[in-house]
């Protein structure tokens, strides 16, 4: 299924689906997931409780967020491919990290949840047939196709990844 068209998701999200440069969701399954993965789980320990700045999250927050993000655009993911039509609520991702208390957890215990959600969005991402990938549906009051929330996914792990590159190591 190719990259997804302005239209065919929220306009906010354009900066994500940009980060991936593979045209085709299931070649991106096949060409990203992996480096994407080892990236993340190879993360130094030592740097876990590390913030560039006063008041940023931590690496261990960081990580949380993207698995509460991840289940939340996989849970969309499913429903939309499943032709739901109910409305998808939003969610403020700065509530999720306080309440998540990253920083209480053990960074490998974080890294191990990720990597099993990771396997288990890829999953559900190869499942889908194209036809699956062409329904949309609304998530937080906007139209979205299931494949632009699989290259959604994708391109906040490309965004994420990018920030710590930068700033955390």
């Amino acid at each position: 299924m190719p990259k997804p068209l302005s239209g065919e998701y929220p306009a906010y999200f354009e900066g994500y689906i940009n980060q991936v440069e593979v045209t085709d969701i299931q070649e991106v399954v096949k060409l990203l997931s992996y480096p994407l993965t080892y990236f993340f789980l190879n993360l130094p320990d030592e740097k876990g409780d590390y913030a560039y700045a006063e008041g940023k999250w931590t690496i261990k927050d960081l990580i949380q967020h993207i698995i509460d993000t991840e289940r939340i655009m996989q849970y969309r993911l499913l429903r939309v491919a499943r032709n739901d039509s109910t409305p998808l609520p939003g969610f403020d991702e700065n509530l999720y990290a306080q309440a998540a208390q990253a920083n209480e957890r053990t960074f490998v215990a974080l890294k191990e949840e990720f990597k099993a959600l990771r396997k288990s969005t890829d999953l559900l991402i190869s499942s889908l047939t194209e036809n699956q990938l062409m329904n949309s549906g609304i998530a937080s009051d906007k139209k979205v196709t299931a494949n632009a929330i699989a290259f959604i996914l994708f391109g906040h792990l490309l965004h994420h990844k990018k920030i710590i590159e930068e700033r955390y190591l």
